[in-house]
């Protein structure tokens, strides 16, 4: 498995400065841009649509990560994988047809992530773990962002990685919620390959600086 990736997500960034903190944190090493989506039916918020990725797309050469936490998945992904989206991710939660879902972002040429939320029970990802590009594990409720992280997650990630080993997959193991300087190794540690990390970097008034200290984190 390659280096601990760092995603930042775009959920805690200053709209009004978008490209410029895409580009500040991609100047820092970051490889890899996430995006919330949110459309207050399955999550209690909105945030982005197609349009928004198309500008996250255009500002930067990194992989854009685009995290669906939306109802009926499968009728959207189409749209965001043709406005820039290379991985996108969608929750078992979110739809009775999950594998409909995953194969209408294969199709549409994306890397396909699924995710659960922190009480949902791992048999899902598990059994689908080896036709994923990447499985999500929650660290908060999803919906909103500077949510305080859930250690329960880490066990959560422990069993993953064991099910990986287990079955040889491929799979990246991602964390998402509440991935700060205290946070980010632990999470590591428990089997995470991919931390996304919104307000901990976007929400400093450096976000670049603030990329580098998280790096530092994980890799120090």
């Amino acid at each position: 498995m390659p280096a601990t990736i760092i995603a930042p997500s775009v959920l805690s960034a200053d709209l009004g400065r978008l490209a410029e903190q895409v580009a500040a944190v991609e100047a820092a090493g970051a490889t890899w841009i996430h995006v919330d989506v949110m459309d207050g039916h399955f999550v209690p918020n909105l945030s982005f649509g197609p349009s928004v990725v198309g500008a996250v797309r255009r500002a930067t050469r990194c992989l854009v990560d685009v995290h669906l936490m939306i109802e009926a998945p499968e009728r959207w992904a189409t749209a965001y994988v043709d406005a820039g989206a290379d991985s996108v991710t969608v929750h078992a939660e979110a739809t009775p047809h999950v594998h409909r879902a995953l194969m209408a972002v294969r199709d549409a040429g994306a890397k396909v992530g699924l995710a659960l939320n922190p009480l949902t029970p791992l048999a899902v990802l598990e059994d689908a773990l080896c036709e994923l590009d990447l499985a999500l594990v929650m660290s908060v409720d999803p919906g909103f962002g500077g949510q305080r992280f859930l250690p329960a997650a880490l066990g959560r990630l422990e069993r993953l990685r064991e099910v990986r080993r287990l079955r040889g997959c491929r799979t990246l193991l991602q964390v998402d919620g509440g991935i700060d300087s205290g946070t980010a190794a632990p999470a590591r540690d428990a089997g995470a390959d991919v931390l996304v990390a919104g307000s901990a970097v976007f929400g400093a008034s450096d976000p670049g600086a603030a990329y580098t200290e998280l790096q530092r984190a994980v890799t120090g």
